[in-house]
C-alpha cells in the first residue's frame, strides 16, 4: 500500500464515489483510479466501497474504518511536509487563507500587510468562497487558516475560535424618514424594502432569526454577497440596506461625502461573532499562528495550541 493509493480513495469519498470527478481532481485518468483503489482492497482483504458494475456506490461498513486511518496518515503526511517547510525554508513559503468577501475585502487588508512586513518571505493566497466553501477548504488542505461568520463551527473536522464581535449597520440614504428616527425598530425596518446579503454570508441568518422571533416578514428587495453592491443600490432608492459594520466604518471617507447614513442595529438583531479556523490535528507554522494573532487581541500562540490540542471549549469559557 502507498500514499498514491490512500489519495485515491480518500479523493473518491470527498467526490460522492464519481470516479470521472475524482480523475479530474487528481489529473490522471479513471481507470488509473480504479485500479489503484482495487488494488488496496485486494492488499487489505477488504471491499472499500460496494460496486453497482463498475459504478462505486456506497462506503462499505470496513471501508468506512479504513477512511478514516486514510484520513489520519493524510493529515500526518501534511503535517510532516508543514514541518520540513518551517525548519528549512526558515519562516518563508506560502499561507494560504480561506475567507468569505467581506473578511477580504474590510478585516484582513491591515494584518496581511502586517504579516508581510514581519515575514517577507512569505506570500499570501487568498481564496474566498461561501463560509461551506471555507471549511471544505481547510478539510481538503487547500488553506490552513479560515475566517468567516456562519457555517465554521458545524464542521466537527474544524477546530473554530472566536475572533471578534460584531453587529449589522443600517445604511440610508441621508433623507431617509430613518435617518432621524431616535429608536428604530424591527416593524420600521420590515415596512421598507430591504437590501442585504445573500442567506449564506455575513450574519444573515441572525438578521432572518431576528424577524422571525418578531413574526414579520422582511421585505427583501435585492441579495448580494458584497457590501459595495449593497450600499451602491441603496444609493439608487432601491430600499435600505443592512450591511457589516466593518464594512461601513470608513464609509464617507471613502465616498468623500455624507450621502449616506449608518445607524447601528445590534439592539435589534444581535451581535455576530467572526471566527477563525483550523483542520483539527494540523500542524501550523510560526507565520500562521502569527498571523491569527493579527487577526484579534483574543488569540495567541498558547491559546491556538491549546484548541488544537482538544481543549478548544476550555477556551470559549
Amino acid at each position: 500500500m502507498n500514499l498514491h493509493q490512500f489519495r485515491f480513495v480518500q479523493e473518491a469519498a470527498r467526490r460522492n464515489l464519481n470516479l470521472t470527478e475524482t480523475a479530474k481532481a487528481l489529473h490522471t485518468s479513471q481507470p488509473g483510479v480504479s485500479k489503484a483503489i482495487i488494488e488496496l482492497e485486494e492488499e487489505l482483504g477488504i471491499e472499500i466501497f460496494a460496486r453497482h458494475g463498475k459504478r462505486l456506490k456506497r462506503v462499505t461498513e470496513p471501508g468506512q474504518h479504513v477512511l478514516r486511518s486514510i484520513d489520519l496518515i493524510m493529515r500526518e503526511v501534511g503535517n510532516l511536509r508543514r514541518i520540513g517547510e518551517q525548519y528549512s525554508a526558515q519562516d518563508s513559503g506560502v499561507l494560504s487563507i480561506a475567507t468569505t468577501h467581506t473578511q477580504a475585502r474590510y478585516v484582513l487588508p491591515v494584518p496581511v500587510s502586517r504579516l508581510r512586513a514581519a515575514f517577507p518571505k512569505v506570500n499570501v493566497a487568498l481564496h474566498q468562497g461561501t463560509p461551506d466553501q471555507v471549511a471544505r477548504m481547510l478539510i481538503d488542505d487547500v488553506a490552513e487558516i479560515g475566517i468567516a461568520t456562519e457555517s465554521l463551527a458545524d464542521y466537527d473536522a474544524l477546530v473554530t475560535l472566536p475572533c471578534y464581535d460584531w453587529q449589522h449597520m443600517l445604511v440610508v440614504p441621508a433623507d431617509h424618514p430613518l435617518a432621524r428616527v431616535e429608536r428604530l425598530t424591527l416593524e420600521d425596518l420590515a415596512h421598507e424594502p430591504l437590501i442585504t446579503y445573500h442567506p449564506s454570508f455575513t450574519g444573515r441568518t441572525r438578521i432572518d432569526k431576528a424577524f422571525e422571533s418578531r413574526k414579520l416578514v422582511p421585505r427583501i428587495a435585492l441579495e448580494a454577497i458584497d457590501s459595495d453592491v449593497i450600499t451602491t443600490y441603496v444609493r439608487l432608492g432601491l430600499g435600505i440596506g443592512i450591511v457589516a459594520e466593518m464594512a461601513v466604518r470608513d464609509l464617507a471617507a471613502r465616498d468623500g461625502n455624507a450621502d449616506l447614513v449608518t445607524r447601528p442595529l445590534g439592539a435589534l438583531l444581535g451581535q455576530n461573532v467572526t471566527r477563525v479556523a483550523f483542520k483539527r490535528g494540523a500542524w501550523l507554522r510560526n507565520f500562521v499562528y502569527r498571523f491569527a494573532e493579527l487577526l484579534s487581541d483574543r488569540l495567541d500562540r498558547k491559546l491556538i495550541t491549546l484548541a488544537l490540542s482538544g481543549h478548544e471549549t476550555d477556551y470559549d469559557l
